[in-house]
């Protein structure tokens, strides 16, 4: 463990945090400037998250403000410490990249406050990162221990080729990934991403973090991509560009969000648009290991064109016997039909979560867009349903609170 804080520090650096609120933005904006002037750290980064969108410096602007009003009580930063902890693993930032940063942030911090950032106020920073630091560095440590342990366990980068392409629908395609060196890859927990390294021909190196659609295997990773028209062009690489063949380097499985080894309780697995992938990872994962459980898999997509493997999750269903599919279209086409192409006109609400699922004993699981989450997060609060039941997983940083 990491030598304790000292009362000094703590005092300063929960008395900044007002500081830090009006100005955490500039300070992670001119803090990851600095990072960037450094290929070797740029590199490391998925730079997606970096556009005009703002996400992940708000992101960083609200770890850091939430560290600072809670640096007297790390117990409520758990949660985030093990996202970062997962992040750092998909990414592969290792501990040699941590005095970087800490350079970048007094930097950043001595930069946007000016005179107030006094010598008291930069010493007590640093030294409050370096104790975060070392708290993520062990957590790390752990979780590249506890895979490599594992059968087909790795750590960093390894080669992995796509053995088949699938179109799932008109903007979702799978990809099947074996490993180069014909070896195993080891069981990932269902809901778990893999973050890929994309090296197009004459392009610039991406990384992206997708996740994982099939269940739980020693053989094969699946990931079920939709292709966006905006962005660096992560997607549209693998949709339009990479074919059975292609190499990407891969690393481990990774993240907080994932459904637990014995659910005890039903399950109402919650989606908006291709937020279904890791959904079918644990759809598969219940019908392979849990013959008993009781599921909801509610989804919601526009219509027909854009939904999809809803053929093979319907299949599942079968198989199980106690799984209920429910799905729903905000603009469907004129060829789709409530009750035949698909189960209910318009959104998911909680009203109908209310009539149609186990609202007061599930535990419920969700992914997909942020407004998609914006509207059922708060919803099911304000249902009864207590947060420890409601299990979420945002695309890109987690920037914003989903509490009502």
């Amino acid at each position: 463990m990491p030598k304790p804080l000292s009362a000094e520090t703590i005092q300063i650096v929960k008395a900044s945090a007002p500081a830090l609120a009006a100005h955490g933005t500039d300070i992670t904006k001119s803090m990851y400037a600095r990072l960037f002037r450094d290929d070797h750290i740029r590199e490391l980064f998925n730079h997606a998250n970096q556009g005009e969108s703002g996400s992940q410096v708000n992101a960083l602007a609200a770890a850091i403000l939430a560290y600072a009003r809670n640096i007297d009580n790390l117990a409520a930063l758990g949660p985030v410490v093990e996202r970062i902890a997962h992040k750092h693993i998909g990414y592969h930032i290792l501990p040699d990249h941590y005095p970087f940063v800490a350079k970048a942030l007094l930097a950043a911090i001595a930069d946007v406050l000016g005179s107030a950032a006094t010598p008291q106020i930069l010493n007590a920073w640093g030294e409050a990162y370096w104790f975060l630091a070392d708290i993520l560095s062990e957590r790390e440590a752990e979780i590249r221990d506890e895979l490599l342990k594992q059968s087909g366990g790795w750590n960093g980068w390894r080669d992995f080729v796509i053995v088949s392409k699938t179109r799932e629908s008109d903007v979702v395609t799978s990809f099947v990934l074996k490993p180069k060196d014909g070896g195993r890859v080891v069981r990932h927990k269902p809901g778990q991403y893999l973050t890929l390294r994309i090296k197009p021909d004459n392009g610039i190196e991406m990384k992206r973090n997708y996740s994982i659609s099939s269940g739980p295997n020693e053989s094969f990773y699946r990931i079920s991509v939709k292709r966006e028209a905006l962005g660096q062009g992560g997607s549209r690489y693998l949709h339009d560009t990479a074919a059975v063949g292609s190499v990407l380097s891969v690393t481990p499985p990774a993240g907080d969000f994932y459904l637990p080894e014995l659910p005890e309780a039903p399950v109402v697995l919650l989606s908006g648009g291709v937020g279904l992938t890791p959904m079918v990872s644990m759809l598969e994962t219940i019908v392979e290991e849990h013959p008993d459980l009781e599921v909801h898999f509610v989804h919601g997509a526009l219509n027909s064109a854009t939904h999809a493997m809803d053929q093979h999750v319907r299949a599942l269903a079968k198989a199980h016997g106690k799984i209920r599919i429910s799905s729903f279209y905000s603009e469907p086409q004129s060829k789709d039909a409530a009750g035949s192409s698909h189960d209910f006109d318009g959104f998911i609400t909680a009203e109908w979560l209310r009539k149609q699922t186990p609202v007061h004993e599930a535990e419920f699981y969700l992914c997909g867009p942020k407004p998609f989450l914006r509207s059922l997060v708060p919803a099911l609060a304000r249902e009864g349903v207590s947060s420890d039941r409601v299990h979420y997983e945002f695309f890109g940083p987690s920037d914003e609170r989903l509490a009502a």
